[in-house]
């Protein structure tokens, strides 16, 4: 989430450009120009505030709606921008109950089910969180026990589970602090030991070799080669033991989720050699770079 976004604890149902409410529409239609209705979305468009109406159920809160909003909203055309896009689902969330924190409360907790229950019985691709849970798989196996620093957490999935497994000491950061505020709340209500650090990830306030492991998952098609190359240096500056990366494989980056770079296996194992460490480069829904600092 860009440091643009609303804040996800506000009660307030938007900004100056984007508004979100919540309920079926009845009645006398909404203010602005009407731009579409699709499944779950009434769009119109004020001046130039977007005001999105949806009809979401609590128990249709989960990270798939980043999933719904692409293919109902943005890959059409009618919305478009990562800056609109984190806007628009933060307010989703937060205006489904009239309590923000238990809003995201269920949030998290309807995401980490479809996590949990798609690991245990393999689950089916097709869906942003089922498309991630390799990933995160992936991660927790590269994961020793021990200290633990996650760059750019965002939501905090990752750290999450991390911290769920019991032997190991989670520090989520991220460079929006209504982020790390959000997974702080939300980590203490699932009574969930994390500590949270709001932080650019080119520049970590923390002492050289401070963590054993620092974990860096689709972060750096986020970055400019030259913002990606300073979080790399920062991750080998940091971990005692282990850096790991990870990385989408895509043929063209997806703006809708803020991507400008593309890896591929060559991209990964330059950028390993130039740290001068020993490294495995490897494929695994998407690529993968594992940095031995020991």
């Amino acid at each position: 989430m860009s440091g643009a976004m609303l804040d996800p604890l506000s009660l307030r149902d938007g900004d100056d450009r984007v508004r979100v409410v919540c309920g079926v529409p009845q009645g006398q239609p909404g203010s602005g120009k009407a731009i579409t209705t699709t499944a779950h979305f009434q769009l119109r468009r004020q001046d130039r505030r977007i005001e999105l109406r949806h009809w979401l159920r609590p128990e249709e809160l989960d990270n798939d709606l980043a999933g719904l909003l692409d293919d109902e909203l943005f890959r059409p055309g009618w919305l478009t921008g990562n800056d609109v896009f984190e806007r628009v689902l933060t307010g989703v969330v937060r205006s489904a109950m009239s309590d923000p924190l238990r809003a995201w409360h269920t949030f998290y907790a309807n995401t980490l089910a479809k996590i949990r229950h798609a690991t245990a019985d393999g689950g089916a691709p097709g869906s942003v969180i089922a498309d991630m849970i390799p990933v995160y798989d992936r991660a927790l196996q590269l994961t020793p026990p021990g200290r633990v620093l996650d760059l750019a957490s965002c939501f905090g999935f990752f750290p999450l589970l991390l911290a769920d497994r019991g032997d190991t000491s989670v520090i989520a950061s991220d460079v929006v602090p209504g982020s790390m505020r959000l997974l702080a709340a939300i980590a203490d209500t699932l009574d969930v030991p994390i500590e949270t650090l709001p932080c650019d990830a080119t520049s970590v306030p923390l002492p050289n070799r401070s963590v054993d492991t620092v974990t860096v998952l689709h972060l750096l098609e986020h970055l400019d080669q030259a913002d990606g190359t300073r979080v790399v240096t920062e991750a080998v500056r940091l971990a005692a033991n282990w850096v790991v990366i990870a990385v989408p494989f895509e043929d063209v980056p997806d703006p809708t989720y803020g991507h400008i770079r593309t890896f591929d296996v060559a991209t990964l194992t330059e950028i390993g050699r130039w740290t001068g460490r020993p490294f495995t480069v490897t494929e695994h829904h998407g690529g993968w770079l594992v940095i031995d600092m020991a």
